[in-house]
């Protein structure tokens, strides 16, 4: 796979998968917003999941979870905010942000599922 955007899409649905088996419930992948986009919004129980899908080809060279620094933080912060103002139904629920790693076969990653990588109020 050597285009980015079909290397994101499968290390994403990767990804995705890896969250559904865990029993989290989808409500929305790439949700793009003026700040930045949201790779997936999943549902947790009664907890909104926003979660950063970060690839790196070699994990030697820092984890994906690395990559996901102050600037980035705030700009994930800005479009939950801006998706719970769009998705009302959210609004009142508790929320968290995960970060999930892949490394390797971008078809057959390797995963690292980071709960609650950040908190907004860290930023």
């Amino acid at each position: 796979m050597t285009n980015r955007r079909g290397l994101g899409a499968a290390v994403e649905a990767a990804a995705r998968a890896h969250l559904l088996e865990h029993g989290l419930g989808a409500i929305a992948a790439n949700a793009n917003y003026r700040f930045g986009e949201l790779d997936l919004v999943m549902l947790d129980g009664a907890v909104v999941a926003f979660v950063e899908v970060r690839y790196r080809r070699d994990a030697r060279f820092g984890g994906g979870a690395a990559s996901v620094d102050a600037r980035k933080r705030r700009k994930l912060v800005l479009a939950a905010q801006a998706f719970l103002l769009a998705h009302p139904a959210y609004a009142d629920s508790p929320c968290r942000f995960d970060v999930i790693e892949a490394d390797g076969d971008p078809a057959r990653p390797s995963l690292h599922w980071l709960r609650d990588a950040f908190r907004a109020d860290d930023i």
